[in-house]
């Protein structure tokens, strides 16, 4: 399996970005797919869950101003981030994995991540 992010950078805060990962190795339309970030205060974080049959999950801190989304044709799925704040500052994972599970829980496998910087 292979998850492989991109869309990190600098930004603003109140600016946005989208972070994409692409997947291979794996059967992507049956898999939950999740994105984490990790910060060296907070350790892992998880971000949000979209699973196969279209669930999705947030976390409480995300507060609306993320959108998760996937392309089953694509092998790829999404992060739309906005209203970016300082302390959305972290490397981002993509993860895959089950679809019986919550939270970081649900991931079998990690990419290795995308760092994205908030700041003036």
């Amino acid at each position: 399996v292979q998850l492989v992010e991109s869309g990190g950078g600098l930004v603003q805060p109140g600016g946005s970005l989208r972070l994409s990962c692409v997947a291979s190795g794996l059967a992507f339309s049956s898999s939950a797919m999740s994105w984490a970030r990790q910060t060296p205060k907070k350790g892992l974080e998880w971000v949000s869950n979209i699973y196969s049959d279209g669930r999705i999950a947030y976390a409480d801190s995300i507060e609306d101003r993320f959108t998760i989304s996937r392309d089953n044709a694509k092998n790829t799925v999404y992060l739309q981030m906005n209203n970016l704040k300082p302390e959305d500052t972290a490397v981002y994972y993509c993860g895959a994995g089950n679809n019986w599970s919550t939270g970081l829980n649900a991931v079998d496998y990690w990419g290795r991540g995308t760092q994205v910087i908030v700041s003036s």
